[in-house]
């Protein structure tokens, strides 16, 4: 249990990242650059790594299907349009958008996999969303965002609820590693046209904050977090997605400190409630 727990709020501490990360790196190039960079150089080590120290075997058959299902929800359309979207929104939003996952896990859930929601994960939920929507209050107030920013977060959201449900109702029988850098790889080259397309190649720089953001985006939170993620969702796909809710207020405290966003009374008040709710969706765990 106390494995799982510091497995948790470690993948929080690490998703929860990506925001300021990206919100630094878009100071010097185009969103999907950055983003393109980051899957094609996480897959490659990934994969390096399992071909040719862990004589892992290639995907077959049907796997190709999964793994280019998984990585275009999870990559291509989801942290596609995150980068897009983090360029309209704050580094704190972005992070917040994360909390909203969990209750859209739940009802796909429901549906999805015939998994009935408990009335304490309800009541955590509402709590949660509840909470982050308190402390980022001020971020709203102060127009740190605009409509079309808001919308690409909501597809953005959307697409990587979709693809968690998708992920935990397939039969793997490959190692996560592989999973991870196949995802990771197949989704970067679908995301390929749509870069070329809308970049202007000349607005890039490939200074220290470009190479810093894409470094730190592939090693802690393309490779570290996502390998997380995915055992915490081999253990429970509705748990896990509850450890979403953490990460907005680690994001707030990186978006304060990186990039001088405030943390005002809203933003304590709102993580007492998500930690409030965090306890009650995932009492029984705690016992």
């Amino acid at each position: 249990m106390i494995k799982n727990l510091l497995i948790g709020i470690l993948f929080a501490m690490l998703w929860a990242s990506a925001s300021s990360a990206t919100k630094i790196g878009i100071q010097s190039a185009q969103p999907l650059v950055i983003g393109n960079f980051r899957f094609f150089i996480a897959g490659a080590l990934m994969l390096g790594y399992a071909y040719l120290f862990q004589k892992n075997r290639l995907p077959k058959g049907s796997e190709w299907q999964q793994l280019a299902i998984y990585g275009f929800l999870n990559v291509t359309l989801y942290l596609g349009c995150f980068v897009i979207a983090i360029k309209h929104v704050s580094a704190g939003i972005g992070s917040l958008s994360t909390a909203t996952n969990p209750l859209i896990i739940s009802i796909l859930s429901a549906f999805w996999l015939g998994r009935s929601v408990k009335k304490s994960e309800v009541l955590g939920l509402i709590l949660g969303i509840t909470g982050v929507g308190i402390a980022t209050y001020p971020l709203l107030k102060n127009s740190f965002a605009d409509a079309e920013g808001l919308i690409i977060l909501s597809i953005s959201m959307i697409s990587y609820s979709v693809g968690t449900v998708y992920y935990s109702s397939q039969k793997w029988d490959l190692p996560l590693l592989i999973i991870n850098g196949w995802q990771v790889l197949l989704g970067g080259i679908l995301l390929v046209p749509i870069t070329f397309f809308f970049t202007d190649w000349s607005n890039n720089n490939y200074d220290i904050k470009f190479w810093g953001s894409v470094f730190w985006l592939v090693i802690p939170v393309s490779i570290g977090a996502v390998q997380l993620w995915l055992y915490l969702l081999k253990l429970d796909p509705v748990k896990a997605s509850l450890w979403l809710f953490l990460c907005p207020i680690f994001g707030f405290i990186y978006a304060s400190f990186l990039l001088k966003e405030p943390i005002t009374s809203y933003t304590y008040i709102g993580t007492l409630l998500v930690i409030v709710g965090l306890y009650l969706a995932q009492r029984e765990k705690f016992r």
